[in-house]
């Protein structure tokens, strides 16, 4: 279980919009007339990162809008690795990142929060990650870790490869070439893929999970939407995706104990249920080290918790009000069930939704 906390999440939400993309929020409450009404709320609020979050960050800016007409919201869905860099520069007040900061990240200084202070990781948007593919005549797909490492990082490389055949049984499988799609800008999706590659198939992926795709193979995309893009209108080709942005894309089992696993955003949060807190954390840090190894075949291991990360106290005190609105209404039930509208997302836990609240209650 979550340590510090018992109970788990039962899901998934967030997601990134245009960039710079405008609109006004809400505290922390579904909007209604009479919140209209009684906002008091002003000013601008920036922030970037995740594209993952694209879904959810669009409707619950929307919302937001809303309910707070003197409020404007801006979110560059820039991806994980940029919005981390601009929040550290002082340049946006809140990123949205798929991978928490870094201990090297925590241990410099945040451009946007008071001298002395620092920032800490709120999971906001817990989602399975989709193995896309794009092979004519192939509607379903069965991959284990190590077969799916291999097709990455450029070993196997045509969709008839023995490999494959072996985990897919009787299915017509052509001699088409494989090209593997990756993101090729720093991206917390990429991180998440693979450390579960990592952790599960360590033999075949030997490199450390990082932002950066790790190898000189396959074809890189800029963002979720590219990467989307290139397997959709690619022949033979393979990515990995936010699961809300799959489509009417191919999708892949994974394999779990002795059972291939579809994704689903139960199975993803089973996971993270079961995950434990990540060790030497501020006391409001809530960065979760998912387990990626679990057999239960119940479990989807292959997924991302996406954060918001802020200021635990802000230099601009303004800034950190409007920050605690626009988090708190996200992550409120009223912003987690507009996302899982949106982005076909579970709603945080009632006790992790419970711990954010009580995070955000901190920030100054």
């Amino acid at each position: 279980m979550i340590s510090k906390r018992s109970a788990g999440l039962l899901g998934l939400a967030v997601a990134g919009v245009l960039a710079l993309t405008s609109c006004a929020a809400n505290e922390a409450a579904a909007p209604t007339d009479s919140d209209e009404s009684a906002s008091t709320l002003e000013g601008t609020l920036s922030g970037a990162g995740a594209s993952s979050q694209g879904s959810a960050q669009e409707a619950w800016i929307a919302a937001f809008q809303t309910a707070n007409t003197g409020v404007t919201i801006n979110y560059d869905p820039s991806g994980s690795g940029a919005g981390r860099e601009a929040f550290i520069a002082g340049g946006v007040a809140w990123a949205g990142s798929d991978s928490a900061l870094s201990d090297d990240e925590l241990g410099g200084e945040f451009g946007a929060c008071a001298p002395d202070t620092k920032a800490i990781d709120l999971p906001t948007y817990i989602s399975p990650i989709a193995v896309i593919f794009n092979v004519e005549g192939v509607d379903e797909l069965n991959l284990d870790a190590a077969t799916l490492a291999s097709i990455f990082k450029g070993t196997i490389t045509t969709w008839n490869d023995p490999a494959i055949a072996a985990l897919n049984e009787g299915a017509s499988l052509p001699s088409t070439p494989i090209t593997a799609v990756h993101r090729s800008d720093d991206s917390g999706t990429t991180k998440n893929f693979a450390d579960y590659l990592n952790k599960v198939a360590p033999d075949v992926w030997d490199a450390k999970p990082a932002d950066a795709f790790p190898y000189q193979t396959g074809e890189g995309a800029q963002g979720t939407s590219g990467v989307v893009d290139a397997v959709t209108n690619g022949v033979g080709t393979i990515g990995y995706a936010d699961a809300s942005k799959a489509g009417d894309l191919g999708t892949a089992k994974i394999k779990v104990g002795d059972e291939f696993v579809a994704y689903t955003p139960e199975a993803a949060a089973a996971v993270v249920e079961e995950s434990p807190l990540v060790e030497g954390r501020e006391d409001n840090d809530i960065a979760i080290s998912l387990d990626r190894t679990t057999t239960d075949p119940t479990h989807y291991p292959l997924v991302l918790v996406s954060y918001s990360i802020v200021c635990s106290e802000y230099a601009d005190a303004a800034q950190g009000e409007l920050v605690k609105a626009y988090i708190g209404y996200i992550t409120s039930d009223e912003g987690q069930q507009e996302a899982a509208t949106s982005a076909g997302a579970a709603p945080l836990s009632a006790d992790l939704a419970g711990r954010v609240a009580t995070a955000l209650e901190a920030v100054k």
